[in-house]
């Protein structure tokens, strides 16, 4: 638990010093939620999860020019059970482009994921990390009074990860990817400089079913629900 609070510290630390000074606007924001975790034919499992995220607006739109926005942040998702799901880090940098009251652009993001080990028979079996690149395509769309409430949804297919080796005795080998991607949707109000969001989540991760998928212990499914709050700045 010290290192989590640790990492969250290191991320909050980042995210204050990463702001320029002709930065306009950024967002901070904690959410808690349950996710549900399901591994090939294991039981699916559910638990608590802590995230922590923030994007900052490094470079404002320009409809008279056609110019997009330019954005960066991070996110973390702290489990409390760290035995049956995953720890996850990401960063990303992204464009929008403003239409009236919607906005459309994506994200290329880079997403560290420490899975969970895998016990069978009271053999445990320690997963890879996985780092994966995303560029999920982003949609919102802001309505209501002053445009204060807002949707918005993203989406991609997953790229094949590339692994690194946890350190373990018993390691399995390296997987074979088939196919994966992740949704997501949330819905938001702001209020004056706080805001707060409710968020739903789907990721699928299928491999290859040979040596090195051993009863498919690296196909996951997960589904995250969360709510939270922020500060807009």
């Amino acid at each position: 638990m010290k290192r989590c609070r640790t990492q969250v510290v290191r991320v909050c630390l980042f995210l204050l010093a990463a702001v320029p000074a002709y930065c306009q606007r950024g967002t901070f924001g904690i959410d808690v939620g349950s996710t549900s975790d399901k591994f090939d034919s294991l039981s699916s499992v559910s638990g608590l999860v802590v995230g922590v995220d923030g994007q900052l607006t490094i470079l404002s739109s320009n409809p008279k020019n056609g110019r997009p926005a330019i954005l960066a942040g991070g996110e973390v998702r702290l489990p409390t059970d760290t035995q049956n799901h995953a720890k996850e880090y990401a960063v990303f940098g992204g464009l929008r482009f403003p239409v009236h009251n919607f906005s459309i652009g994506f994200n290329a993001q880079v997403r560290k994921i420490y899975l969970p080990p895998a016990n069978i028979d009271n053999q445990v079996f320690v997963r890879d990390k996985m780092e994966v690149l995303e560029i999920p395509l982003v949609l919102k769309y802001n309505f209501g009074a002053s445009r204060r409430a807002f949707i918005e949804a993203e989406g991609a297919p997953e790229f094949s990860p590339h692994f690194r080796q946890a350190g373990a005795l018993l390691q399995l080998p390296n997987p074979n990817f088939d196919h994966g991607y992740f949704v997501r949707g949330t819905v938001g109000y702001v209020l004056g400089k706080w805001y707060a969001k409710v968020s739903y989540e789907n990721r699928y991760f299928k491999f290859n079913p040979n040596p090195n998928n051993p009863n498919g212990l690296y196909n996951w499914k997960s589904n995250l629900i969360s709510g939270g709050v922020g500060v807009a700045f």
